[in-house]
């Protein structure tokens, strides 16, 4: 080994390590990884910022907005419902509604088809008083297979598209993954609905896990004449940093006030309404002219009014919230709602909920205005998980909805036909929804994950860096070194585990670009086509299901779900084995 090279490993190994201990965004960690590459001369500022013209990348980001614009007027959404409602029993229920999930997952982002179907499933079941734990765990997982039929049905796929056409090598058409696509999304199904359906737990969601423990939450007391702190701000009367309470609301008479603000004056009469550790309470009944109403049967579903909405929220991978605490972060002001809740694998935190650091997956249960879920439904910081009401102008959004439907699948179709390549079918798409106002500038705009793109582009320099050392070369040669005597099947089988294992422990796209420069040395040193390696590269770092924070539709449906760690594990498991038996078989067969 070269020092160039044992100086690239350390770095991807500090890389790796941060990824797996989550110190940073994981867009920020590979993009420092990129950095640290360019100042030290082993990548040129052109090599370096060759991920962010990469056909793939690009691609991407404009699919971003083209998923954006098909799902923003609820048309999938109302036919979905239509057809779940049909449905008699269980069974029968997911059958329909995962069936075309899996086939619009194919064509479009499976992160927002998950974020908006989510609270639809939850609600549909809660109606039928059927546990959601049922429904999302397989939501997120057929939308994952799903998106491995088509090369626009997930990122990986576009990533090593445009990777492979980086390298004047011949990329994925549009069907080429439909080839193992198709079988492990049936199989998937086989599975799912069968041995998976009895693994999967009867859990309640996080909200309605709060609801059922509402006097945990919430605590009244009652503002009398003699509060030395009456007609006074809630500042000045030390409402506003209590421990391990926080006032979330004032009842005064018929007129709710929330958010509080540390600006709101006190009034006699006031009823204060607190959430978080309710067995410090005490500290507030020492206080002179504030008393329990230890009668009160106030629920969180009381909080809510017509000003005021429950709102779910699962942090995501990349928010800015994260490894800060909830005060430092200035939630309260930032996003104008606040926290009544926080849980993490299940349980509840107990602690005061302004010092809570939050972590990737975390479920936040806010009190917010009515325009809080529109406002940041496309939000980096969190997926919001719960229900967007109806659009006043329903005839309108119809109308665009289906052209926006209309005018993908046709060039979806054209784009089969070889006449166009994905990019410029979807750079098409974007000036055409653009110029008949489908989507304006601003919405365009806020589709776009920048997160995502700032994450797949650094990875591709890394992988740059990686080839270009001859660090990619030495791995694979000695993984070969071990495996070859094995046979091909061994060595497919060592590149798909390697390839899922990054998967679960860091993310889906930098997975996929760590390994296709070994996958393709490994398929220069044994002499055969590259074709083969990149398929089961792509299939292995989308085929996540072990954990929740491989994939973020996994993560999505963590809180909603109720769900624990060793959930995923156990449901999983025989999943992502089942895929990747499929994945090598196929593969073997076809291409070798």
């Amino acid at each position: 080994m070269t020092f160039h090279m044992i100086f690239v490993l350390i770095v991807i190994i500090a890389m790796f390590v941060a990824l797996v201990l989550e110190i940073a965004r994981p867009d920020l960690i590979v993009f420092s990884a990129l950095v640290v590459f360019l100042l030290t001369g082993i990548l040129t500022p052109e090599e370096a910022l060759s991920g962010f013209s990469n056909q793939g990348m690009l691609t991407i980001a404009l699919l971003f907005i083209v998923a954006g614009a098909v799902q923003k007027h609820g048309l999938i959404e109302e036919m979905m419902t239509k057809w779940l409602d049909k449905s008699k029993s269980v069974k029968s229920s997911m059958i329909r509604f995962f069936m075309p999930t899996s086939i619009s997952s194919a064509f479009l982002n499976n992160t927002p088809i998950v974020v908006t179907f989510t609270p639809m499933i939850k609600k549909w079941c809660e109606d039928r008083g059927i546990a959601p734990s049922k429904f999302l765990l397989p939501l997120s997982y057929v939308t994952i297979l799903g998106g491995t039929i088509t090369l626009m049905g997930t990122s990986t796929n576009l990533v090593i598209h445009g990777m492979l056409l980086d390298r004047e090598l011949e990329g994925f058409h549009l069907f080429q993954l439909a080839v193992v696509g198709f079988p492990i999304t049936i199989i998937g199904f086989i599975y799912l609905f069968t041995v998976g359906l009895k693994m999967l737990p009867n859990h309640l969601g996080f909200t309605e896990k709060v609801q059922a423990d509402s006097r945990e939450y919430i605590a009244e007391m009652t503002v009398q004449s003699d509060f030395p702190y009456v007609d006074q701000s809630v500042q000045k009367a030390g409402l506003r940093e209590l421990t391990g309470l926080y006032l979330v609301e004032i009842i005064r008479q018929e007129e709710r006030v929330s958010p509080v603000r540390s600006t709101t004056v006190i009034q006699e009469g006031d009823r204060l309404i607190f959430t978080g550790l309710i067995s410090t309470i005490a500290d507030l009944q020492n206080m002179k002219g504030l008393t329990l109403e230890t009668g009160s049967h106030l629920a969180l579903e009381d909080l809510k009014n017509g000003d005021t909405q429950l709102v779910e929220a699962v942090v995501s991978h990349q928010s800015s919230l994260l490894s800060k605490s909830i005060k430092e972060s200035q939630f309260r002001s930032r996003f104008d709602a606040g926290v009544l809740a926080v849980h993490r694998d299940n349980e509840r935190i107990q602690s005061k909920v302004g010092d809570i650091v939050l972590r990737p997956g975390d479920i936040l249960l806010l009190l917010t205005g009515t325009d809080f879920i529109r406002k940041y439904q496309q939000s980096s910081d969190f997926y919001v998980v719960s229900s967007l009401d109806a659009p006043s102008n329903l005839k309108d959004n119809r109308r665009k909805g289906w052209f926006a439907l209309g005018t993908l699948i046709s060039l979806i179709t054209l784009v089969t036909a070889g006449v166009f390549s994905m990019f410029k079918a979807m750079l098409l798409a974007v000036f055409i929804f653009l110029l008949t106002k489908v989507i304006r500038v601003d919405e365009a705009k806020n589709y776009l994950q920048f997160h995502v793109l700032l994450l797949i582009a650094s990875a591709i320099g890394v992988g740059a860096a990686m080839t270009k050392t001859g660090l990619a070369r030495w791995i694979a040669e000695q993984l070969l070194a071990v495996v070859e005597p094995l046979g091909m099947l061994a060595i497919l089988v060592i590149v798909y585990l390697l390839t899922n294992i990054f998967t679960e422990l860091i993310t889906n796209s930098a997975a996929a670009v760590l390994m296709l420069p070994i996958g393709l040395e490994i398929a220069t040193g044994l002499d055969v086509h590259y074709m083969g390696i990149a398929v089961i590269i792509a299939i292995a770092a989308s085929a996540s299901f072990i954990t929740p924070i491989g994939y973020q539709t996994n993560l999505i449906v963590y809180g909603p779900g109720g769900y624990k760690f060793r959930d995923y594990i156990k449901v999983g498991t025989p999943l992502s084995i089942l895929v990747m038996f499929v994945t090598v078989t196929v593969v073997h067969m076809v291409w070798f």
